[in-house]
């Protein structure tokens, strides 16, 4: 299955639609089935200690996957998240970038299906893990 947009076209269309988050995050490569995104840390992610927040952790997996979808669906901005499970399973290295591997498991008429393995920049093992599903709107 053709994408709808290439990398650079789909973060113009995220920040045209998202511009509050424009400065957070950053698509690195994306293929039919794998987005990987940086969310670019900066003072407003950080909890108590320096480390990466877990709503910060949410927000990367969540924008993974939603740009995942839409790079299959094209300008259709409407699809929501309608369930999460996320894995804290290690402490992020201080202050670092966390780098999201989103993976498309399923794209249906209805819902979306996809994980998530999060990266602290400079670490090997992942330090959280996220499942995802998402409810796409019909066609108008």
């Amino acid at each position: 299955m053709a994408l709808a947009f290439d990398v650079a076209g789909l973060t113009e269309y995220l920040h045209e639609i998202f511009p509050q988050v424009r400065d957070d995050f950053a698509i690195e490569t994306m293929e039919e089935n794998h987005l990987r995104m940086r969310l670019l840390t900066a003072e407003r992610h950080l909890r108590p200690g320096g480390t990466v927040s877990g709503p910060s952790m949410f927000a990367l997996a969540d924008c993974a996957v939603y740009a995942l979808i839409l790079a299959h669906l094209g300008q259709e901005a409407l699809a929501v998240t309608t369930n999460c499970s996320l894995d804290f399973m290690r402490k992020p290295a201080a202050g670092a970038d966390l780098i999201g591997e989103a993976r498309l498991l399923k794209l249906g008429r209805v819902l979306a299906v996809a994980d998530v393995l999060i990266y602290s920049e400079g670490m090997a093992q992942p330090v959280a893990r996220a499942s995802m599903t998402y409810s796409i709107p019909p066609k108008r």
